[in-house]
């Protein structure tokens, strides 16, 4: 079930890279400061949820799996 855990955390911390890279090329080609602000505010929620399955994975492992 980690490994679960890791997968899923490798994919979210892809999404926020992707986020990012979209993020920086909207500032770079003067885009809108709505998009940035939607783009940044997608970026803090995918880290807390990748911070999240990192420690669950953690846990996870630490406890043994299920019982």
């Amino acid at each position: 079930m980690s490994t679960v855990f890791n997968i899923l955390a490798i994919l979210v911390m892809v999404a926020v890279v992707v986020v990012l890279v979209r993020g920086l090329v909207n500032m770079m080609r003067g885009g809108s400061g709505n998009t940035s602000n939607k783009l940044m505010q997608a970026r803090v929620f995918l880290q807390f949820i990748a911070l999240v399955l990192i420690m669950l994975a953690l846990w996870y492992s630490r406890s043994g799996g299920p019982a």
